[in-house]
C-alpha cells in the first residue's frame, strides 16, 4: 500500500485532496456545494485546489464559507487567468505581471485571508488548452520577479508552476518551486522526465487531467481495455485504478480529483487506500502513452 500523506509547501497533507472547479455544478445549490466541501474535510482531506475563476468566484466564495483555521486545510490557488462573464470561454488569459499582482489580490479578498498558502503560476506553455498572444506573450523571468516579490510581502507563501516545460521549471528552481501542475495521467506521459526532476528535488506533482483529457481528442484511461481489466480484478471503478496508478507510480505524486457528487468524492478517496502489486503496476505502465497537446479554443 502507498503512503496515504505527502509533504507539501511543509505541511503533511493527504495524497488524495479535493479540486474546487466542479463546485460551480452546484451553483443554484449553494448549501449543497457547503455541505460537499464540508464532507471532505470531514473525511481527512486537507489539500484543496481553487481558483478566483472558478465559477467566477463562487467556488473560493464557498470556501470562504465553509472553512474554519482550526480545519487546518491547505487551499491552493493559482493565477494566469482571470474570469470571463459572458465570454466565449469563462476565463481570459492574465498573464502580465501587473495582472498576476491583481489577481492575487482578488483571491486574497474572495478567500477572505491575508496570505495565500500556495499560488500556482499558470503559464500556457505546454498541455491542452489555450496558447498566449500579443500582450500575453510573458517571459518566465518577468513573472517570477513579481511571484517572488508577492512572496517577500507575505501576500502568498510559495510559488507553483501550471502548464510549464521541463526547461522552464528548470530556469524557475532558484526561485524556490512548491509544486507542478501539468496535465498528466497513464495514458499521458508526455511529462515522465520532469516529474522525476520534481521528485529529486522534493517538488509536489498535482496532475490536472489524472484521468486523461475532459475535451475531445485526448486519450481517457477510462476507455483503455486494460484498465477496466485491472478494475475487474480488484472490485473497483477503471477510474478508481487510474488514481490509484497515480499514487503509485511516484510518491510526489498529489491529486486534486474534482466532483459535484458526495459518492464520487468518496470513491475519489478510497482511490488512495488502493493496493497494486508489482506485476499489475507492470501491466498497466504498458499502456501506450499518448500526447494531450491539443490547443483548445
Amino acid at each position: 500500500m502507498t503512503a496515504l500523506t505527502a509533504s507539501f509547501a511543509d505541511r503533511t497533507v493527504l495524497r488524495v485532496g479535493y479540486g474546487a472547479l466542479q463546485l460551480e455544478r452546484l451553483h443554484d445549490r449553494r448549501d449543497e456545494a457547503i455541505q460537499l466541501l464540508r464532507h471532505a474535510i470531514e473525511l481527512g482531506v486537507n489539500h484543496v485546489d481553487t481558483a478566483e475563476f472558478y465559477g467566477f468566484g463562487f467556488a473560493n466564495d464557498v470556501i470562504r464559507e465553509t472553512m474554519r483555521p482550526e480545519d487546518g486545510v491547505l487551499v491552493v490557488t493559482k493565477v494566469g487567468a482571470d474570469p470571463n462573464p459572458g465570454g466565449r470561454l469563462p476565463l481570459r488569459l492574465a498573464q502580465r505581471p501587473e495582472q498576476l499582482r491583481a489577481s492575487v489580490e482578488d483571491n486574497l479578498r474572495s478567500l477572505g485571508v491575508d496570505r495565500l498558502p500556495v499560488v500556482n503560476l499558470r503559464r500556457l506553455d505546454t498541455g491542452p488548452g489555450l496558447r498566449p498572444e500579443g500582450d500575453q506573450v510573458v517571459g518566465l523571468d518577468d513573472q517570477l520577479a513579481v511571484m517572488t516579490a508577492l512572496r517577500d510581502e507575505g501576500k502568498i507563501g510559495a510559488i507553483g508552476l501550471s502548464s510549464v516545460t521541463l526547461d522552464g521549471l528548470r530556469r524557475a528552481l532558484p526561485a524556490g518551486i512548491a509544486c507542478v501542475q501539468n496535465a498528466y495521467s497513464l495514458v499521458s506521459r508526455d511529462d515522465e522526465d520532469m516529474l522525476q526532476l520534481c521528485a529529486a528535488e522534493g517538488i509536489a506533482w498535482v496532475p490536472f487531467f489524472p484521468l486523461g483529457g475532459a475535451f475531445p481528442g485526448l486519450p481517457k484511461v477510462t476507455e483503455e481495455p486494460v484498465v477496466h481489466a485491472v478494475a475487474k480484478s480488484l472490485g473497483v471503478a477503471p477510474s478508481q485504478v487510474g488514481l490509484a496508478w497515480l499514487l503509485h507510480h511516484a510518491p510526489n505524486v498529489l491529486l486534486i480529483p474534482g466532483t459535484a457528487d458526495a459518492a464520487h468524492l468518496e470513491a475519489n478517496l478510497a482511490a488512495g487506500k488502493i493496493t497494486i502489486d508489482a506485476e499489475t503496476l507492470a501491466t498497466l505502465d504498458a499502456i501506450e502513452s499518448r500526447s494531450n497537446e491539443v490547443p483548445i479554443g
